[in-house]
């Protein structure tokens, strides 16, 4: 049966996609920036309380992926920090400035995060050239791909996964980017392993008081009384129509 990976902003997300059913969690922080490096507190209270596995992402700002000195150090002690708290993978990625791998660096990642299965995020989508990236990060050693098929969602880049896929056992080709429930049979019928989903909500404030005027975001029409949630309805749909497909199989 396919897995499922669902991106979790925060404990009571990842808590709520276990309860759901998923068989992994991405952890992430800052959903408006695309996923950024959870902070040591929540790393330390998802690893104690999530049984499923978790791969925490490892990415210091939002923006491109080619990463200055000062930024890449960051990211190899975030690295270590994770893997002394016994996370079994982490997800990260990085490019040159000519959108290539980053080869050099990715050989340090893999170095750092030995005994770790590690996923090469969607900087994959914006490499130069697919299938070169593949056969390096074959080379590498990455457990799998996190890909939308170099399109803005993983329906349009569909063509390019199955592509991937018939060139591809190791590292896992992961269909991800706008992978919902309303499509997830077309990534099933595609013989995709793995997807990849944020299975989300938008969950209004309990707050009743709300000052006017007054906004904590540079976006001034940023609605700071809602904020993103893992639907363990949509989780648990999605786990069966995957289930549903390998019965059927």
């Amino acid at each position: 049966m396919a897995k499922l990976e669902i991106c979790c902003y925060g404990i009571d997300c990842a808590l709520t996609a276990e309860r759901a059913g998923a068989d992994r969690i991405e952890l992430c922080a800052a959903p408006n920036e695309g996923g950024l490096t959870p902070s040591a507190g929540v790393l330390k209270k998802v690893k104690q309380l999530v049984s499923i596995p978790v791969h925490p992402i490892i990415r210091p700002r939002g923006g491109d992926f080619c990463y200055s000195d000062r930024e890449f150090d960051t990211m190899l002690e975030d690295i270590r920090f994770i893997r002394e708290l016994g996370y079994p993978g982490l997800v990260i990625g990085m490019l040159d400035a000519e959108g290539h791998i980053d080869l050099l660096r990715m050989k340090q990642v893999m170095e750092a995060a030995q005994g770790m299965a590690v996923t090469f995020h969607r900087a994959f989508d914006m490499c130069h050239n697919p299938q070169q990236a593949l056969e390096q990060l074959t080379g590498l050693g990455v457990a799998r791909i996190l890909t939308s098929g170099q399109q803005q969602n993983a329906e349009l880049g569909l063509s390019l996964l199955r592509e991937l896929k018939q060139h591809s056992h190791t590292p896992i080709i992961m269909a991800g980017a706008g992978v919902r429930l309303g499509n997830l049979q077309k990534f099933v019928e595609a013989g995709i392993e793995e997807v990849h989903s944020s299975a989300g909500q938008s969950v209004p404030s309990v707050m009743r008081y709300r000052k006017a005027g007054v906004s904590m975001s540079a976006d001034a029409e940023a609605d700071e009384f809602n904020r993103y949630c893992v639907d363990g309805d949509v989780v648990a749909a999605m786990k069966a129509v995957l289930a549903a497909a390998k019965t059927a199989a």
